[in-house]
């Protein structure tokens, strides 16, 4: 964990990330803040010393249900470059074994050869140049290069400057040439300096100029370094199977790899680039971002330059097309986790994420609570937002107590308030913990999820919610709701809050149209069937027809609970028989029955128990 902080430049962190990674520190059970202050140092203009040590004392008390972890260096980390043992190019300060485990991003042949090449004392130079016009070129395609070139004076002195060179040839006259030269090559360039070298251009030209807009095919890139000895230059390029066509030793200190861009026109060619780039540079290999213009000169093999040659080390190795490449490098780079065996973890299971409500929902899991219109879907879930943030009970089941979001996409602010502070009335609960639930209200403000989501876990990536209510969404989905592969895309934003926040998220969705009486509860939400399969616990709210048989029950109950409750407020409830407790006209009886009188034989039958489960309700 701490061999991560190397790739973590405090200097780039705001204050909350640089934070984040003391707490992590500490939450990995360092003892002290010296690795913290020590990385910390690192960032001059911010660093104040002694300010680690004080906020290292207090992080002792944020024990929370969503703390910060190692996790987050892990995350920094891989945005410094970092990438673990699998699925990223070698570790240059490793030992390179033969027989060590291989590494997706490696090729199969032995990396301790992949990194040395050889440039032989004996060369053919016309054959050098003609294989490199034959693999980039079409015989009709005019080739852009350059011979001649001059030095820069006085504080640019060391500065070689090409001209623009020659671009009226066609690939397939310049081969021509060449094979009747008798191996002069500058016969038919023109003689360039050996101290110099000469360079090609890698993309075809229209014949009129030499510049990006002269480029007539966007196919190839140019990837060079000059920060990376030579060998791991080689090394990397191999085993990130980049689709190099043409891969040039300069002469100096860098390969030339040609890499297949295949782009349809400038701006994809700039987002390939782009993209290319960004993979190189998170495995290792620093990219000279100069040279990212698809007219860009590069190193011609077959010359001399300062006494070395510009050699074509190979041609056609990696993948042999973008999108290929683009598929492999992303397999292997995905971050997703490796498969586990059953075997490996049957002793040691992993602890089960904590009750949310009980019985119902865990934390870090979803919820759908479905319903017809004007069923009170809202208004529960505004009671389960207190209930929550009180921790007591919700339909009967108790919840874990902590701090919630509710957003509401669909009531005004005042109206959502004065709703909430109805709902502390009714159940009777005074709101001492009414600081835990924050309300986001974007009435007129919602947007698509897939836009929502990364914009909700931002502002409560710090709150440790542990638990999200979203009321309702059809105002923030993104796609038919009848498709099922859209509607997955859409609660897969739900799993991203889940997994980012730490926390459980619950949503309601109206029914379908129609009657629903002979649906299963699960198939009643409109829409796709996606909704019963995704959440991990699912409500459904269903009108039912009330007899005049069931008011009288339900007022008889509401009764025999006012007496019960006066009775037991009494001391009075050992006169109390099991009819009694069920009976209208019993109860009033039973308050006036001596002690002497009582039940002694009364059992704690299913009586007591459906007793106690009226008081509840």
């Amino acid at each position: 964990m701490i061999g991560l902080l190397d790739y973590i430049n405090p200097a780039g962190l705001n204050y909350q990330e640089w934070l984040n990674v003391g707490m992590a520190l500490h939450y990995e059970g360092l003892p002290a803040a010296d690795v913290w202050e020590n990385w910390s140092k690192r960032d001059a203009r911010r660093y104040h010393a002694g300010e680690c040590a004080r906020k290292w004392a207090g992080f002792h008390s944020a024990q929370t249900p969503s703390p910060v972890t190692g996790a987050t260096i892990v995350k920094l980390a891989k945005e410094g470059g970092w990438r673990p043992s699998r699925g990223r190019a070698l570790d240059w300060n490793d030992t390179i074994e033969k027989d060590a485990p291989a590494s997706p991003a490696v090729n199969d042949a032995d990396p301790a050869e992949s990194r040395a090449f050889r440039i032989p004392e004996t060369w053919d130079p016309v054959e050098q140049l003609i294989t490199y016009l034959e693999t980039l070129f079409e015989s009709t395609d005019m080739v852009g290069y350059v011979t001649r070139a001059t030095k820069g004076e006085g504080d640019f002195s060391a500065r070689i400057s090409p001209s623009k060179g020659c671009w009226d040839r066609t690939a397939g006259q310049l081969i021509n040439k060449l094979l009747h030269c008798g191996g002069d090559i500058g016969a038919v360039l023109g003689d360039y300096n050996p101290a110099y070298g000469a360079w090609i251009r890698f993309n075809p030209l229209d014949g009129r100029g030499v510049g990006n807009a002269n480029v007539t095919d966007f196919r190839y890139a140019l990837v060079e370094s000059d920060h990376v000895d030579l060998e791991k230059q080689n090394a990397i390029i191999r085993a990130l199977e980049l689709p190099v066509a043409a891969l040039v030793y300069s002469g100096g200190k860098s390969l030339h790899a040609i890499v297949r861009i295949e782009a349809s026109d400038a701006k994809q060619y700039r987002q390939r680039v782009e993209y290319l780039y960004r993979v190189c540079n998170q495995n290792g290999l620093e990219v000279d971002p100069n040279n990212k213009n698809p007219s860009r000169l590069s190193r011609m093999p077959g010359v001399v330059r300062n006494g070395r040659k510009q050699y074509l080390l190979d041609t056609n190795i990696g993948k042999p097309s973008w999108g290929e490449w683009v598929e492999w490098i992303e397999s292997v780079d995905d971050d997703l986790p490796d498969p586990e065996n059953l075997a490996d973890v049957w002793d040691d299971m992993p602890p089960l994420s904590p009750p949310l409500i009980d019985g119902v929902l865990r934390q870090g899991h979803k919820m759908l609570i479905a319903g017809p219109s004007k069923a009170g879907k809202s208004y529960a879930l505004l009671e389960l937002c207190c209930a929550i943030a009180e921790g007591k009970d919700w339909l009967g089941f108790r919840c874990a107590q902590g701090k919630v979001l509710y957003v509401n996409l669909e009531l005004d602010r005042a109206s959502c308030l004065h709703r909430l502070r109805e709902v502390y009335e009714r159940l009777g609960w005074q709101p001492e913990n009414a600081r835990l639930i924050d309300m986001w209200h974007l009435r007129g403000r919602s947007v698509p999820m897939d836009q929502l989501a990364p914009k909700l876990i931002r502002r409560a990536a710090k709150k440790q919610y542990i638990a999200v209510i979203f009321d309702p969404i059809y105002k923030v989905i993104t796609g038919d709701e009848n498709s099922a592969d859209q509607m997955a895309r859409f609660c897969n934003q739900f799993d991203k809050i889940c997994t980012r926040l730490g926390c459980a998220v619950i949503y309601c969705h109206h029914h379908s149209k129609g009657l629903q009486g002979q649906k299963r509860s699960m198939d009643r939400a409109s829409g796709s069937g996606v909704f019963a399969r995704d959440p991990d616990a699912l409500l459904d709210l269903i009108e039912l027809d009330v007899t005049d048989g069931i008011l009288q029950q339900e007022r008889q109950k509401a009764v025999c609970r006012v007496y019960a409750d006066r009775l037991e407020r009494l001391h009075l409830t050992d006169r109390l028989s099991p009819s009694d407790a069920l009976s209208e006209s019993g109860l009033p009886s039973a308050s006036s029955r001596p002690a002497s009188l009582r039940q002694t034989s009364m059992k704690p039958s299913w009586i007591s128990r459906n007793t106690l489960r009226h008081r509840q309700i």
